[in-house]
């Protein structure tokens, strides 16, 4: 027997479709890749990414909580210091 062997039902399915968020990760693995970027360690993509998407969130995170964009006040304020 060789491994390469597929049973005849498995041959017959469809591949499973990718969710948005599967189909954006696999573009980056693969962008990664051909770029020469490793996928781990100190300078590799998930490090990257975990950096993007936090520094994000948090930026988000005082959005919400300031009601405005960074350097950006109501039109109405009387204050020009909007971030303090």
């Amino acid at each position: 027997m060789t491994s390469d062997l597929v049973s005849p039902g498995k041959r017959d399915e469809k591949p499973a479709r990718l969710s948005p968020e599967q189909a954006a990760a696999a573009a980056m693995v693969a962008e990664a890749k051909a770029r020469g970027l490793a996928l781990t360690g100190p300078d590799g993509l998930l490090k990257l990414f975990t950096k993007n998407v936090l520094e994000a969130a948090l930026d988000e995170e005082m959005t919400e909580h300031l009601g405005h964009k960074k350097n950006q006040a109501e039109p109405d304020r009387d204050s020009t210091n909007v971030r303090n």
